[in-house]
């Protein structure tokens, strides 16, 4: 575990954007969109105050977007992915509780990764759910780093 949170924490540190507007908001759901296929996942995009994007792709089902809404609340709190919370959580053995988080509000599963913008910190996250928590986080973390391939060819 200690090696995947390794790899986890080093992710974040290039998952850095230049900078984060509506557009890139609607980019970067696309792409997950894209990415998603046909596969029965809910794809949101939101800041603390606002839903950016949401998608509920066919077969997802209404439990998705609860646990989207969960791992977004969760990934905002800690500032840091919610796989990587939970897998640090897990090696401790407690859970959100430990904090005094709400666990009907927030979950450390993975799927939603934060939205940081160099000199600025977290705005948003983006999340998927339906998936395991290894392939929702992959799924958001493969988008981010396309949009970030386009923003610097953009540059």
């Amino acid at each position: 575990m200690s090696d995947l949170i390794a790899r986890l924490d080093a992710e974040a540190g290039t998952l850095v954007f230049a900078e984060f507007s509506a557009q890139t908001a609607l980019d970067l759901g696309l792409e997950m969109m894209k990415r998603a296929g046909g596969l029965p996942v809910v794809i949101t995009v939101r800041s603390a105050s606002r839903t950016h994007f949401h998608a509920a792709m066919p077969g997802s089902a209404p439990v998705n977007e609860r646990w989207a809404l969960r791992k977004c609340a969760a990934a905002l709190e800690f500032e840091q992915a919610s796989y990587l919370v939970g897998l640090r959580h897990r090696e401790k053995g407690y859970g959100i509780a430990a904090h005094g988080l709400d666990e009907d509000e927030h979950s450390d599963s993975g799927g939603a990764v934060p939205v940081v913008v160099r000199g600025v910190g977290v705005v948003a996250v983006a999340a998927v759910s339906g998936l395991d928590e290894g392939a929702d986080h992959a799924l958001v973390v493969a988008a981010m780093r396309e949009i970030l391939a386009r923003q610097g060819a953009a540059h």
